[in-house]
């Protein structure tokens, strides 16, 4: 792993574990009425789009294992150039259906990065 390699992951993992707080418990259309927590997983859901971004750059051979990292660098493009255009049902069903799994291979890349540090 490269030397930046486990400071993105670590960017990436937090801020999808903070996706998956703001989130939890609300229901979709509490999440479409709530403009506060719409806003923090937006940000969070770009903050993960950059850390993995940069992950790509930096060490494409660690990017490569984490799944669906295209699509969310795609997202974050989106929340970040895009605004006017973000699908709040697409946003949902990421923030529902994709992080939890997304959260746990984050999480065992930065323990391994961890260990290649010697950490």
């Amino acid at each position: 792993m490269q030397r930046d390699t486990g400071a993105h992951l670590w960017d990436a993992a937090e801020a999808a574990k903070l996706v998956r707080e703001f989130a939890g418990g609300k229901t979709e259309a509490e999440f479409n009425s709530d403009l506060i927590v719409r806003s923090a997983i937006e940000r969070q859901l770009e903050i993960l789009g950059e850390a993995l971004k940069r992950l790509r750059r930096d060490d494409a051979d660690t990017a490569a294992r984490v799944p669906g990292l295209d699509r969310i660098v795609g997202l974050r493009n989106v929340l970040a150039h895009e605004y006017g255009d973000i699908n709040y049902e697409i946003l949902w069903l990421a923030t529902t259906t994709e992080i939890p799994g997304l959260i746990t291979i984050l999480n065992e890349l930065v323990d391994e990065a961890r260990g290649a540090a010697g950490l």
